[in-house]
């Protein structure tokens, strides 16, 4: 699509810029702004939905989910409509993921990047990314623990990638979304092994403070003598 090797370079090297700013999106910060929530400064401090669940509910928790995945897919099918090579291709969504776990708008901090590395691996090899979410969602289910999921889905990944025989990039972005996932979720291993990981469903004290602040700025009934 692309002769001049010029103009190859730099559609690339923008494909990849615009790919890591999509990621950089920080859509748990603004849901959670719509509940006048700071979501980095409750919680892990992470922007999440895993975070926002905890804070807010699982409705927010559910957009913040939906719209991160939704970057990592986004970056990959641009970049395959640019007409990129399929390294690249599977470099853009590794780096959506990169922006959303340190993103610019945010000092380069983020969330853990879980959903975005799902939607990159939704859209790079559908097969696998749809194989992961049933062992995801058992060791969730089983063990209760987000992290727990995340991490063994991050091993998952590269090891399907060589089992269904799936081309070279595709086995090294599985390599390296996996150890991202490792990576972000250092703290949680620790946790984990300690026994001390927070497990699904259990929610901060955000909601009980913004069920109070609602009740007093409600309006009073007016007491007739």
């Amino acid at each position: 699509m692309f002769g001049d090797p010029v103009e190859s370079l730099l559609v690339s090297v923008s494909a990849l810029l615009l790919a890591y700013l999509l990621g950089s999106i920080p859509a748990g910060v603004l849901v959670a702004r719509r509940f006048d929530v700071d979501i980095q400064r409750v919680g892990s401090g992470n922007t999440g939905a895993t975070n926002v669940q905890r804070a807010l509910g699982w409705g927010p928790a559910l957009v913040t989910a939906a719209f991160d995945l939704s970057k990592g897919a986004i970056a990959v099918v641009v970049s395959r409509w640019l007409g990129q090579d399929p390294w690249l291709v599977a470099a853009c969504g590794v780096a959506a993921v990169i922006g959303h776990t340190f993103s610019v708008f945010l000092g380069f901090t983020g969330g853990k990047g879980a959903a975005t590395a799902l939607g990159t691996i939704l859209a790079i090899w559908p097969v696998t990314g749809i194989a992961l979410l049933p062992i995801a969602l058992s060791v969730m289910a089983v063990t209760r623990y987000v992290s727990a999921g995340v991490l063994v889905a991050g091993v998952a990944a590269p090891v399907l990638a060589l089992t269904l025989v799936r081309p070279v990039h595709e086995v090294l972005a599985g390599l390296a979304l996996g150890g991202l996932m490792f990576f972000t979720h250092r703290s949680n291993l620790t946790r984990l092994w300690t026994g001390s990981e927070r497990r699904v469903g259990q929610r901060l004290r955000v909601l009980q403070r913004l069920a109070k602040g609602a009740e007093a700025s409600r309006p009073q009934p007016q007491r007739t003598r």
